[in-house]
C-alpha cells in the first residue's frame, strides 16, 4: 500500500500538532518517519508487496576486511540483485549504501532484514534495510 501526497501531508500536520511548540524540522521529520513506518507495517500486505520492488540498505561501522563480501554473499543467497552500490572508507570507518532489487527474493522484507541483522552482528557493524517507498516518503518531507 502506497501513501499519497495527501496522506503524507496529514501525517505531517498531525506531527506538528502533536509536537506543539517543540516542533522543529528535525523533530517533525522523526515523528513523520515513525508514523510512516508504523503505517507501512500495520497495512495489510500481499506476498507481492513483501517480496517485490527495491530496498535501500545502509551499513556503517569500523572498517574490517570482508564487509562488502559478507553482505553481498548474503544477498546473493537470497537471490537479491544489487543495482547500485556506494561505499566509502573514512579513516577507520566504513560506510555503504546499496540499492537492491528484491523482486526475485523468496523471502519477505522482514525475513531479509532479520538476515541482514545477523550479518551485521557477525561483522560488528550496523545494517539498516527499508523499502524504497518508505525511504522516498521520509525524504519528501
Amino acid at each position: 500500500m502506497k501513501l499519497s501526497e495527501d496522506d503524507i501531508r496529514r501525517i505531517t500536520l498531525s506531527a506538528i500538532d502533536e509536537l506543539g511548540e517543540k516542533a522543529s524540522p528535525e523533530l517533525v521529520k522523526k515523528v513523520v518517519q515513525r508514523s510512516v513506518s508504523n503505517f507501512e507495517f500495520e497495512a495489510p500486505k500481499t506476498d507481492k508487496d513483501l517480496s517485490s520492488g527495491r530496498v535501500i540498505l545502509t551499513a556503517y561501522g569500523l572498517n574490517n576486511p570482508g564487509i562488502v563480501s559478507a553482505i553481498a554473499n548474503a544477498l546473493c543467497k537470497s537471490n537479491c540483485d544489487i543495482q547500485d552500490i556506494s561505499q566509502k572508507i573514512m579513516q577507520e570507518f566504513f560506510t555503504m549504501i546499496m540499492l537492491i532489487d528484491i523482486t526475485n527474493c523468496p523471502k519477505d522484507l522482514k525475513d531479509l532484514q532479520d538476515e541482514m541483522s545477523s550479518v551485521a552482528n557477525q561483522l560488528n557493524i550496523k545494517i539498516f534495510m527499508q523499502h524504497e517507498d518508505i525511504f522516498r516518503f521520509m525524504h519528501r518531507i
